[in-house]
C-alpha cells in the first residue's frame, strides 16, 4: 500500500538537505544588492553646495589673515575708514557729474551690467524689506531672528550700495551731457541719494546697531526672555532702567535705518519709473 507524505513534511525534508551556509550566502548577496540600490548618492546640488562652502571657508580664512595683518592694523587703527570711504565716494560722485563727453551708444555688455545691477538692487530691497524680514520675524523666536539679521544687515547694505553705485556710474556715463535737463538731473539726484543713504547705513549705523543688539540680547537671555515669536515681551526687564535706556537707543538706530532704507527704495522706484518710460518707447 502506497502512503503519501504530508506536503509540509516533504518541504522541511527537502529544506533540511540544503546546506545552511549556502542559504546564508544567498541572504548576504541579496542584502548587498539591496544596499547597493539604496545607497545614498549625493546629487549635483549637494556637491555644488559643499564646494560653495569650501570656497567661502577659504575666503573667510583669507579675511581673518588680513584682519591680523600689520597693514590692516595700520590702515584701520590709525585712521577712520568710514570717513575716508565717505569722502572718496562723494569725490567720485562729483567726478561723475562733471561735464564730459556722453556715450550715446555703449557696449551691450555695459547695458547688461546696468540692467543686472539695477534689477538685483531693486529685487534685494523688495525681498529683504517685505518678504524675508517679515516672514522671519513672525515665524522665528526674536533672538533667532536677531541673529539672522545680524549676519544679513551688513551684507545687504554693502551689496546694495555697490549695486546702486554701478547703476549710477553707467547711467551718468551715457547721460552726462544731459545733466542740465530735468529728467536726467532728477534721476542722477535720486540714485546719488540712494547710494549715499545705503553707504551711510553700512558705515555709520549698522556697526552700533549690532553692538546694541548683542548687549541687549545678552541681558534678555540672562533674564530668561527673548524667545517669543512676533512680539516683544521684556517681562521683568520693564523695571530695569539700564535695559530700557539700551532698548531706546536700539530702537532709535533701528528706526533711522528703516527710514533710510525706505528712502533708498523710493529712489530706486523713481529710476524704475524712468526705465519703464524708456522701455515703452522701444
Amino acid at each position: 500500500m502506497c502512503v503519501s507524505k504530508n506536503p509540509s513534511a516533504a518541504f522541511f525534508e527537502i529544506a533540511g538537505k540544503i546546506p545552511s551556509h549556502s542559504v546564508h550566502k544567498k541572504h548576504l548577496k541579496l542584502d548587498r544588492e539591496i544596499g547597493e540600490k539604496l545607497r545614498y548618492k549625493e546629487d549635483i546640488l549637494a556637491v555644488s553646495t559643499y564646494y560653495t562652502k569650501v570656497i567661502f571657508d577659504i575666503i573667510g580664512n583669507l579675511q581673518k589673515a588680513f584682519l591680523r595683518s600689520t597693514f590692516y592694523k595700520i590702515l584701520f587703527h590709525t585712521t577712520q575708514p568710514a570717513h575716508l570711504i565717505t569722502a572718496f565716494s562723494v569725490l567720485f560722485l562729483t567726478y561723475l557729474m562733471l561735464p564730459s563727453k556722453s556715450y550715446s551708444q555703449i557696449s551691450p555688455i555695459w547695458t547688461l551690467v546696468y540692467l543686472a545691477s539695477f534689477s538685483m538692487h531693486f529685487g534685494a530691497q523688495i525681498w529683504m524689506t517685505f518678504v524675508s524680514g517679515l516672514a522671519l520675524y513672525f515665524n522665528l523666536p526674536r533672538h533667532t531672528f536677531g541673529n539672522v539679521q545680524q549676519v544679513l544687515f551688513p551684507k545687504y547694505f554693502l551689496i546694495n550700495a555697490a549695486l546702486s553705485l554701478i547703476t549710477l556710474t553707467i547711467f551718468l556715463r551715457v547721460n552726462n551731457s544731459n545733466l542740465k535737463t530735468a529728467e536726467v538731473a532728477i534721476q542722477a539726484f535720486a540714485m546719488s541719494v540712494c547710494f549715499l543713504a545705503e553707504l551711510t547705513v553700512r558705515l555709520y549705523l549698522t556697526p552700533p546697531l549690532l553692538v546694541l543688539m548683542v548687549e541687549k540680547n545678552d541681558i534678555e537671555r540672562r533674564a530668561g526672555v527673548g524667545m517669543e515669536v512676533g512680539k516683544l515681551n521684556p517681562g521683568k526687564l520693564l523695571n530695569c532702567p539700564h535695559y530700557l535706556r539700551l532698548h531706546r537707543q536700539f530702537r532709535k538706530v533701528h528706526m533711522t535705518i528703516a527710514i533710510l532704507n525706505i528712502v533708498a527704495m523710493a529712489c530706486t522706484v523713481i529710476h524704475l519709473y524712468h526705465l519703464s518710460h524708456k522701455l515703452c518707447a522701444i
